[in-house]
């Protein structure tokens, strides 16, 4: 289902939810070139700030994508920027739920402004943020 700016109110929430996985570090690395040793070497990451490996910051805040793209608003929803902070790592086995909340509506600009934050397990903020969107014309 998507949602029209008209179908939209402040306060409205979605989420989506993944566990980290071995296989999603590798494929993201592949992807976008980014082979930081605190990503791909145990040696290396256990001498890093984190003690161990974390998956790539970028590849955590892609699970808000999902929401907005696929189900606030939804499909046709065009993502037009983001404003984010890294909280904490997110480990290897870590399982992530990205949340979404519409915070601003603006019907001139046809935007709407939603508050993204993604939690681990043990719902700590691993990220958090402001996502910019302009949502489908049509349901």
């Amino acid at each position: 289902m998507s949602y029209t700016l008209d179908q939209l109110h402040i306060g409205q929430k979605a989420c989506f939810e993944k566990t980290i996985c071995e296989a999603d570090i590798q494929a993201f690395c592949g992807i976008s070139g980014d082979v930081n040793p605190v990503h791909v070497s145990d040696t290396a990451a256990k001498a890093s700030v984190f003690g161990k490996r974390v998956a790539h910051g970028i590849l955590v805040s892609g699970l808000t994508s999902t929401v907005l793209g696929m189900q606030l608003p939804g499909p046709g929803t065009i993502y037009l920027g983001q404003e984010m902070r890294f909280k904490a790592p997110v480990y290897i086995g870590d399982t992530i739920r990205a949340e979404v909340e519409v915070i601003e509506i603006n019907r001139e600009k046809k935007i709407a402004k939603l508050r993204t934050t993604s939690f681990n397990q043990n719902d700590k903020a691993v990220i958090e943020g402001i996502a910019t969107v302009r949502p489908p014309e049509q349901a």
